[in-house]
């Protein structure tokens, strides 16, 4: 009881204004209680999933749980994130606790330095992407490799139910994007990934952000023979494709595209599609906290030319506003 009560508190930041949010508030201790106790005689079964499409930052189906599952979500997530966390790589960004984009970014620069030298030598780039991540992760699998840290039948049991309570393009495939579970769920899975590049393939200097991970050093020809490694690794144990049109090879000199922003020895620019999608989002919703996470976002790279824009349509927006 105590940990879905401390969970409810970390679940309705940011969302106690959610229709259905308040309903469950209103009789939350009865709905806490009825949800421990079907946890306790193993009755617990996980609810439907009620589906929309988002655009940004780019198509995605997402998949959401209703408040009662996505409590549970969370108060899972209290307990595994801590045991799985310090398994995990230093070099691994996405959904973990003091990582995000921008230390990716600033370690992946740092990281650049130390191949090139301080930009003295050629420092070379590859770029891979693991084509529909989400929707071809493997339940089986994925339980496996719980049950390898957690050889507890009871949650076993439970996360089975988790797990199989959403299914992909094809059965027993796919977690859904709106899970939280999920995102600690796609770590576990590609820790193994992490732990063959680092210590089996030896690449020292390499970082993954969820599906999308790079590895440098100053020998294309070593980068070359490492890709179909990575390939058959990714196939064979986790049932994994790279994307084939997204794997890049290049210089640093010439421009490496990570994370949104395209990166060089000097600077770095946001990408084209990024500014062209923010922009396209300040028109459907000319807010402040949007305007104010897009400033914050041109702080980490060479944007002044963007931040002219993105304040000259603030201004136009705001005066608009004054004049309704």
């Amino acid at each position: 009881m105590e940990n879905l009560l401390d969970a409810w508190s970390e679940f309705l930041v940011g969302k106690r204004k959610k229709p259905d949010v308040q309903t469950f508030k209103q009789n939350l201790l009865e709905h806490v209680r009825m949800l421990h106790d079907d946890l306790v005689g193993h009755r617990y079964q996980h609810g439907a999933y009620y589906h929309f499409r988002i655009t940004d930052p780019k198509p995605r189906d997402i998949h959401k749980a209703t408040v009662r599952d996505r409590l549970l979500h969370h108060a899972i997530h209290r307990k595994l994130y801590p045991l799985f966390d310090q398994v995990f790589i230093a070099d691994s960004f996405s959904c973990r606790v003091e990582k995000g984009t921008h230390k990716a970014m600033d370690r992946f620069r740092a990281f650049v330095r130390q191949v090139s030298k301080n930009d003295t030598r050629t420092c070379w780039a590859l770029k891979l992407d693991i084509r529909k991540f989400f929707a071809s992760i493997d339940h089986d699998l994925l339980l496996s490799i719980l049950y390898q840290r957690i050889p507890d039948l009871e949650l076993m049991s439970l996360f089975e139910r988790i797990i199989d309570s959403f299914h992909g393009n094809e059965h027993g495939k796919g977690i859904p994007l709106g899970n939280l579970t999920s995102q600690l769920f796609a770590n576990v899975y590609l820790n193994a990934l992490d732990q063959f590049v680092k210590h089996d393939l030896r690449c020292k200097y390499y970082i993954r952000y969820a599906d999308d991970f790079v590895v440098l050093s100053e020998d294309r020809d070593w980068l070359v023979k490492q890709l179909p490694k990575i390939d058959t690794f990714l196939w064979d144990m986790l049932r994994l494709l790279l994307h084939p049109k997204k794997i890049e090879l290049r210089t640093f000199a010439s421009g490496v595209d990570f994370l949104g922003w395209n990166h060089w020895p000097s600077h770095r620019t946001l990408r084209t599609v990024t500014k062209e999608r923010m922009f396209r989002r300040l028109l459907q919703k000319p807010t402040e906290p949007v305007f104010g996470s897009y400033s914050g976002l041109l702080q980490h790279g060479n944007a002044q030319k963007i931040e002219n824009e993105l304040k000259n349509t603030r201004w136009f927006f705001s005066r608009e506003m004054n004049l309704v």
